[in-house]
């Protein structure tokens, strides 16, 4: 009986200890958060500046000559300003327009999170590039990706100055926010994503059903709740122009694809503005910007969420001359 006593208080004495330490390991990963991205705001590349006024963080690139075109371009939920719209705003200044590569969350002095982003910060930016002197300020688009897609389909049904929108993978709703540094926050009453004049958008909720697996698969589940959330939707029939969406049929963030076709459904019930949408069925949701050189170190990252490598660089190779037709066709002088 006595050994049968001295083995449980021994092992009460480890457990113990093993509690601790496993309450240390996790204060230590609360605090260091492995799992969350790097946040990152990339120097310009050539021909670009910084801009750092108006309240604004962004990389510019300046057309050359005067009265050219100019886009706002997006990024999605890896905040700051990463590669992808530094390099598609690279990428349109080529082209002969204007691009400002927007940072709208996460980095210095902004939100650590997407929630209650105010949709003012791209008012802002609108209005800095309508003052650039070689702006044409009549000839302004938006361009955004994932989140940013959902942006720009939000900012291009609301803003007048906007004549074109080009959404890759983007929503047809305003959804709940995200904090990936705490993922868990997502089922404790975040606010929505975005919020104007200091209140909130009305926004879909995430499902409290889900229990596990893709990301899509919780996006598809939060839809089935639309009913109850009508004032979500993006109401794209006020756009004052035309949108091209870009989606990925294996798309495993979010039903990119179904989204994008439920933009132009109600873009056509609402007797709104065109919306076509370049669906590649075999494609993920890494499909945005120009085609990516063969030595880049990104491209082998392309079949992070869904697709094949193969299958999203030719989406990428076959949407980008696309897009450029779009924006030529619809930002003529």
């Amino acid at each position: 009986m006595s050994k049968g006593r001295r083995v449980a208080k021994g092992c009460g004495l480890g457990c113990g200890g093993l509690v601790v330490l496993l309450l240390v390991v996790a204060a230590v990963l609360l605090i260091w958060k492995p799992w969350a991205p790097e946040i990152v705001v990339v120097e310009p590349g050539p021909g670009g500046e910084r801009v750092s006024d108006a309240g604004l963080l962004g990389n510019y690139y300046r057309a050359d000559g005067d009265g050219r075109p100019a886009v706002l371009v997006l990024g999605g939920s890896e905040g700051g300003i990463s590669d992808g719209p530094d390099g598609a705003a690279r990428a349109l200044h080529e082209k002969g327009y204007s691009a400002l590569a927007l940072s709208y969350w996460g980095g210095p002095g902004q939100k650590p999170r997407m929630e209650d982003l105010p949709l003012e910060t791209f008012d802002t930016a609108i209005e800095w590039l309508k003052k650039q002197p070689e702006v044409d300020p009549k000839r302004l688009a938006i361009m955004g990706a994932s989140k940013g897609g959902e942006a720009s389909v939000v900012v291009g049904s609301r803003h007048p100055d906007i004549k074109a929108t080009v959404g890759y993978v983007p929503s047809h709703v305003v959804w709940q926010g995200l904090d990936q540094a705490e993922p868990w926050r997502l089922f404790t009453g975040m606010s929505s994503t975005w919020s104007a004049a200091g209140q909130p958008l009305p926004y879909v909720p995430y499902s409290e059903d889900f229990r596990g697996g893709p990301l899509v698969e919780l996006y598809r589940m939060s839809l089935q709740n639309l009913p109850a959330h009508q004032d979500a939707i993006i109401p794209v029939e006020k756009a004052a122009g035309p949108m091209l969406l870009v989606c990925g049929g294996v798309d495993t963030m979010w039903p990119s694809c179904d989204m994008s076709d439920a933009v132009r459904d109600r873009a056509a019930a609402e007797n709104g503005r065109p919306v076509s949408v370049l669906d590649y069925p075999q494609a993920g949701h890494l499909i945005f910007g120009p085609p990516l050189p063969a030595d880049s170190p990104f491209r082998a990252r392309l079949a992070e969420m869904g697709g094949t490598v193969e299958s999203n660089s030719a989406a990428l190779e076959d949407s980008w001359p696309k897009v450029l037709v779009f924006l030529e066709k619809n930002l003529r002088s």
